[in-house]
């Protein structure tokens, strides 16, 4: 993180750098919650499994091929070369998704179980330690701004006042986004529960 600067009576110069740290928390946790499966297929359990391709690249599934989700529990991926096609089978049995691909010689078909409740359950407790790190990155860099505010505070660089007033912005601003943590991860649980 850069260093931060706070200007005297600018409470956007402190509170927009920690929206833009904290926002980037939120993504993360957003791109965390696509790779838990709930019971309907989504393109991101797969596009980016590592396909060693002809050339002895290694490229992600995405870039070798067109992944779809046509139906509510079938993952279809159509390559762009059908000699790739074997690599990207092995590449999916050898991942950790759990899937089984189905090569027809032109398109892999991925198709999901069922899901029980006892790995509904499993998905859920995953999901409260996704949420639990994220909580933790806003901790932290909630830490780091409190900690420039601090030093600005010392060396006379903002009033006291001011300094007050920072430190309320810096409260609302950690509880908003802990509370949209909170809202993505109890849609994320809605759906996995959902049958």
């Amino acid at each position: 993180m850069a260093e931060i600067k706070i200007i005297e009576n600018d409470i956007k110069s402190f509170q927009t750098p920690m929206e833009t740290e904290m926002q980037k928390v939120i993504k993360h946790f957003e791109s965390e919650l696509l790779k838990i499966r709930t019971g309907r297929a989504h393109t991101s359990l797969v596009e980016d499994i590592p396909v060693i391709g002809y050339t002895g690249t290694t490229m992600p599934v995405k870039a070798v091929a067109v992944v779809s989700a046509p139906e509510a529990r079938l993952i279809v991926i159509q390559p762009w070369d059908a000699s790739m096609i074997e690599a990207i089978e092995k590449a999916i049995s050898n991942s950790d998704v759990g899937l089984t691909p189905v090569n027809d010689g032109k398109l892999i078909r991925l198709a999901l179980p069922e899901m029980s409740t006892s790995r509904r359950d499993e998905l859920v407790k995953i999901l409260q330690k996704k949420t639990n790190e994220g909580k933790e990155r806003i901790r932290d860099v909630r830490k780091d701004f409190n900690k420039a505010l601090r030093d600005h505070k010392k060396d006379k660089k903002i009033s006291e006042n001011f300094f007050s007033r920072l430190e309320d912005t810096l409260q609302k601003v950690t509880d908003k986004f802990t509370a949209q943590l909170d809202q993505l991860m109890q849609k994320k649980e809605k759906e996995i529960r959902s049958v």
